[in-house]
């Protein structure tokens, strides 16, 4: 997760022209999947959001995968256990 939050934190101060500490919340909040907090108004910075908005929504839901992966398995070995 560090990793995607400097991606954010790095794309946000680069193409959206946002000082560290605007770029980190709307990192968070982008990852967090409360939306951003800042308006991007150059057409870098809409590119950008739109692409780490994606990425953060795949990134979440694998992340979720791989943690919850190995309870799901289990569960689902339990039911077919006699």
């Amino acid at each position: 997760m560090l990793f995607s939050l400097a991606i954010g934190i790095l794309g946000y101060s680069y193409f959206g022209n946002l000082s560290p500490i605007d770029s980190l919340i709307n990192a968070s909040m982008i990852l967090t999947g409360m939306g951003p907090v800042d308006r991007m108004t150059t057409f870098g910075g809409k590119l950008f959001a739109s692409c780490y908005a994606l990425y953060s929504g795949v990134a979440f839901l694998t992340s979720v995968g791989i943690l919850l992966g190995p309870a799901t398995h289990m569960f689902f070995k339990r039911l077919n256990m006699e």
